[in-house]
Formats: structure tokens, sequence, C-alpha cells
């Protein structure tokens, strides 16, 4: 018992959560950020991933690119707004601002430039924008909570050179955010132009320069340790595993046309997706036998790290089942204000305490 009471608490210790559980958990929040449009539960959402990077960012160079997707957030809101009123701003509701209208060629299919500004266009470009960027920013946090680096250890073998461009890819606006840092820095101490226009100019050059020689580096470094790399098979097992990609990969995209169309027979949707994924499953497990690579200490699953993905799976379901469920909730109109349910509340509720529930990182902010 007090052996069982130990493991639990050294659970607890400052460390690095597993990163696979930071992204379960965000893409949960994402998931449930696009099944609504309801701007309170969107932003519930975004107040829960910037309290998450908040409380459990560590003090490496990736967890200071969260505010980038912040901005980056704002940047879609405001645009699709902008665009909502380029593009006409309405027909029918309450007129809040009166703008001539320019008419477009037929063959824009209706299209107009600018015109009357209705109430409800603009909260429709509001919500959706707020919706994408409320799943951006979900993205994001799981970005600034998770090693990128620890990551790529936790991709299956057969999927190891996917997963090495994916991490130098992810990389990037991490590796962009500590550049933007390093070069200001250097550049006050330098002195010399300090205007706007001019000193972007000088800002995003080197940037840019030092944030993809990073990259080119870790995708060098992790070519010379012989990351991804496979040893011999027999034409028969290469022949076996590329049938049986081929036929999973063939019967999930069945699946989801049977599942996207009404008409299609029953057999056509869930159960042929579900025997695409076990085929490819079957695949990738066969092609992972090929790829020798050995793990130095590799990443253990604790009980913070089955609560933390466990939360991120539960808000992703509570959201699809209000969506289905609670249209009103969900899907506000656009004349009342929108409401929230008690299921949504807790979903909230779970993804906070999900979150607090890891262990703080070493050496974080936190």
């Amino acid at each position: 018992m007090r052996r069982r009471l130990a493991t639990l608490a050294n659970a607890r210790l400052p460390r690095d959560l597993h990163p696979v559980a930071w992204w379960l958990w965000a893409l949960g929040l994402a998931t449930a950020a696009s099944f609504t449009t309801n701007p309170y539960l969107l932003l519930l959402l975004i107040g829960v991933a910037c309290l998450a990077v908040a409380a459990r960012r560590s003090a490496q160079p990736w967890a200071d690119s969260f505010r980038i997707y912040l901005w980056l957030g704002v940047a879609i809101v405001a645009i699709r707004v902008l665009f909502r009123i380029l593009l006409g701003g309405g027909d029918g509701g309450r007129v809040l601002l009166h703008l001539p209208s320019i008419p477009l060629p037929h063959w824009t299919l209706g299209l107009r430039l600018l015109g009357p500004v209705t109430q409800e266009s603009l909260l429709a470009g509001l919500y959706d924008g707020l919706r994408l960027a409320a799943i951006v920013i979900c993205v994001g946090s799981a970005n600034a909570l998770a090693n990128p680096k620890r990551l790529l250890r936790s991709v299956p073998p057969a999927l190891y050179e996917i997963g090495s461009a994916l991490v130098v890819a992810v990389t990037v606006l991490p590796q962009l955010a500590d550049s933007v840092r390093r070069v200001r820095a250097a550049q006050l101490l330098r002195g010399g132009e300090t205007g706007r226009v001019r000193g972007l100019r000088r800002l995003m050059v080197p940037v840019l320069e030092d944030s993809l020689e990073r990259s080119l580096a870790l995708a060098a470094g992790m070519d010379t340790r012989g990351y991804g790399r496979t040893a011999g098979a027999t034409a028969r097992e290469r022949r076996t595993t590329g049938g049986l990609m081929l036929l999973g990969l063939g019967a999930v995209c069945a699946g989801v046309y049977g599942g996207l169309d009404q008409t299609t027979p029953a057999w056509l949707g869930r159960p042929m997706l579900v025997l695409g994924v076990l085929v490819s499953a079957v695949a990738i497990r066969q092609a992972g036998r090929r790829v020798v690579r050995t793990r130095y200490r590799p990443d253990r699953w604790r009980w913070p790290e089955l609560v933390v993905a466990a939360s991120g799976v539960a808000v992703g379901a509570a959201g699809w089942w209000i969506s289905q469920h609670q249209l009103q909730v969900a899907y506000p109109s656009l004349t009342v204000a929108p409401t929230l349910s008690a299921l949504a509340l807790l979903a909230i509720a779970a993804a906070v305490v999900g979150a607090l529930c890891s262990p703080r990182p070493l050496g974080g902010s936190a």
C-alpha cells in the first residue's frame, strides 16, 4: 500500500508530461470547438487553453510560440468579419450601417461588394471566425505544451519518416518565436534603425533565415542518427504490406463516403470505416517490423497522462453530443442571446481539471 501511494505521489513530481497526452487533450478541445458556433462556449475553450499554457508551460523555446497562435486567432476573427462586410453585409435583419452596393458581373454567382451591413451578418462572421480561431488556439496550446522531440519518439515505427517530417514542420513556428527573441535582443545591443518599416525589415530577414536553418539542422541531425532507417525485407513482405495499406485506405475512403452520403447502403458507412481502420492498423504494425531503432528511456504513461488524455476525449465527446441533441446550445440563433447547458459547463470543468492534474514541468514558468 505504501509503495502504491509513493508511486502515485511520484507521478506528480515536476516532470514533462507525455506529449501524446497533451495532444489528445488539445485535439479534444479543438473537436468540441468544431461542433459549435456558441461564442460563450468557444471563449471558454480558448480560456481553458490559455490557462493550461500559463500554468503548465515549460521554459523551452516552443512554449513561447503560443502568443503567435493567439494573434493568429485574432487575425482570423477580424478577417472573417471584414470579408462579411466587403462581400455584402446581408439582405435581411437589423441594418447597422448603410454602405453603397457595388454590383459584380453575373459570373460571380450573385456576389456583390459592400451594401447594407446587418447585425445578423456580422454575428455570423464573428461566430464562424471565433470557431476557427478556437481550433487554431487549441492546437497551438498542444504545440506549446508538448515537447516535439519527445513526440517523435512516440510515433509508430512504420510512420517514423512521416513523423520526422511532421516534427520538423511543427518546430518551425516555435523556432520562429525563439529566433524573434534572440534577433531582437541582438539588434537592441547593436542599435541602429528603430522605425517600424525599416525595423521590421531588419528583423524578419534574419529571423526567417535563422528559423529555417535550425529546422534543417534538426532534420540533418535526425538523419545522421538513423531516424526511420529500415531493415531488409523480402519482396513478398513488401507486397503484403503495400496491399494491406492500399486495402485499408480504400476501405476508409469508402466508409467516409458512405457516412456522408445517406443514400448508400448501411454496410458502406461505419462497418467499412471500422474495417479500413483495422486493416490499416495491421499494415502499420507489419511495416513497423522493418524499422530498426532503439529507445533510450522511453516515456511511460502514468495516471496524470491518463487523466489529461481522458479529459480531452470527454470534452470532444461532449461537444459532439451537444451538437446532436442540444442544437440551440451548439448553434445559437443570430437573433437571441446564446445560452449554455449544464453539460457544456461540465465539459469545460473536465478540461480544466484534466489540465491541472498534470505535473509541473521541469524548469517551467509555473
